[in-house]
């Protein structure tokens, strides 16, 4: 008996494809049987054979960006994929500041959801499941941006792409796939065996609390809502996560293992572009927070092509879900303009530790990105030095040619420096793009 020839999910009408590319499509049919394919954007035909695990899939190249197109599969049957469209695919990934939408009380929510059609936007949305091993299919469909249909999805990443399409991508679909949980730990959203075969995250992940409402255990996530559009050409992730690691001393070290692991899987380095969570009370210790926030600092040295947005300027210290999610998209294109695309020359970076200096009782701290650097008020009172004792005492600060000088009567040998040290500190410290610094402690 034949078998009809079936796709994922993702491979459906009103799909975007990575434009000037070689995508990759699979699915499954008899083993054995011819399968081909044909691409109305040029009508070549690519032909392959099902595997003896029924499995097949073709490379195909994509032109530059356009459409509507459409590609017809046959084999026992015929399979015709419509209303498709040559663009940028990007995935938001993480837990609920991503997952936000209009629903969700954003800010100005109700006038951008008015004016949210546009059929150059495309979404789809994967649905919350968990699986113990692997999977290779979801449910879930591609939907044009309209005021319906732009209410349920990320707001972040909706921003996000109308924000591309404002500069020299005007013309370009963008196809936005979120994948979301709210209250989920990093530590689920790569394979288990990440976790399993590194000492330090499996300490770390055996300290993650069963929740009510959300998985804790690794790659449980990841198995059932990243792993089955794996391979699916992107032009890159953007990732909010972190408040269900606060407590955490390693989140680099997860972050930074789920990208890689993600990277392997597509067999593709694409850019990493996250969002450092914001400033919040978290419980009684008043570091927790920072120092997840520290941590997501830090993976921008250690791991290529990544990215990071600062929030603390645009967010509510009482307000774990802060509802200005247009500049939070707006931030992240503007990184992609620069970083990915190479059209936006502007500063699009906070100010970022670079270094310091010690001379006598006096400390020199440099940034990068310190273009126009200066406090928020007159002075600052987030800066700190400790000496060789480690104890920590508050330093009067001053900007001279681009750099922070600090001075502190207590500390006579300073030897490190921390700022903005605090869950609830928003930093006061900007660049000339009005970009605020990123908190820090060296090391």
């Amino acid at each position: 008996m034949m078998a009809n020839i079936t796709l994922p999910n993702f491979f459906g009408d009103n799909m975007v494809l990575q434009r000037s590319s070689k995508v990759k499509m699979w699915g499954w049919a008899n083993p054995n049987e011819e399968i081909k394919l044909v691409s109305s954007w040029n009508n070549q035909e690519y032909k392959t054979v099902a595997d003896s695990e029924a499995k097949w899939e073709f490379y195909i190249k994509t032109p530059e960006a356009g459409g509507p197109f459409t590609i017809v599969i046959k084999g026992f049957n015929e399979v015709v994929l419509k209303n498709i469209l040559i663009g940028e695919v990007w995935l938001c990934a993480g837990q609920s500041n991503m997952e936000m939408s209009v629903d969700w009380g954003i800010d100005d929510g109700e006038e951008e959801a008015k004016n949210a059609s546009n059929s150059n936007i495309r979404f789809y949305t994967v649905p919350k499941l968990t699986a113990l091993t692997p999977q290779h299919n979801l449910y879930g469909n591609w939907a044009e941006s309209t005021p319906e249909t732009m209410r349920n999805f990320s707001a972040i990443g909706y921003f996000f792409a109308k924000r591309l399409q404002e500069e020299d991508l005007k013309n370009v679909p963008i196809g936005l796939i979120s994948s979301n949980w709210g209250g989920t730990p990093a530590e689920i959203w790569m394979p288990e065996e990440v976790v399993q075969n590194n000492p330090v995250l499996l300490e770390s992940a055996k300290k993650l609390n069963k929740q009510e409402y959300d998985p804790h255990l690794p790659g449980r996530a990841y198995n059932a809502m990243i792993h089955p559009f794996a391979g699916f050409k992107i032009a890159g992730t953007l990732w909010y996560q972190g408040e269900s690691n606060v407590g955490s001393l390693v989140y680099d070290k997860a972050l930074s293992a789920l990208i890689a692991s993600w990277r392997r899987e597509w067999n593709d380095e694409f850019p990493f572009y996250f969002v450092q969570i914001a400033p919040f009370k978290a419980g009684a210790n008043n570091f927790s927070n920072v120092i997840v926030r520290n941590s997501q600092r830090k993976i921008l040295k250690e791991v290529s092509k990544t990215g990071m947005v600062l929030t603390s300027d645009i967010s509510d210290t009482i307000d774990i879900h802060p509802k200005n999610k247009k500049e939070v998209g707006i931030r992240l294109a503007n990184l992609a303009l620069a970083e990915t695309y190479k059209i936006n020359l502007s500063l699009v970076n906070g100010p970022l530790f670079k270094e310091i200096k010690i001379e006598k009782n006096t400390v020199e701290v440099s940034f990068d990105y310190a273009e126009g650097l200066h406090f928020k008020n007159k002075n600052s009172k987030q800066f700190e030095v400790a000496g060789a004792d480690g104890v920590f005492y508050f330093a009067e600060a001053s900007i001279k040619n681009s750099r922070v000088v600090l001075i502190c009567k207590k500390v006579d040998n300073p030897q490190k420096v921390r700022f903005a040290w605090g869950n609830t500190i928003q930093s006061d410290l900007f660049n000339e793009a009005n970009l605020p610094a990123s908190c820090f402690i060296t090391e």
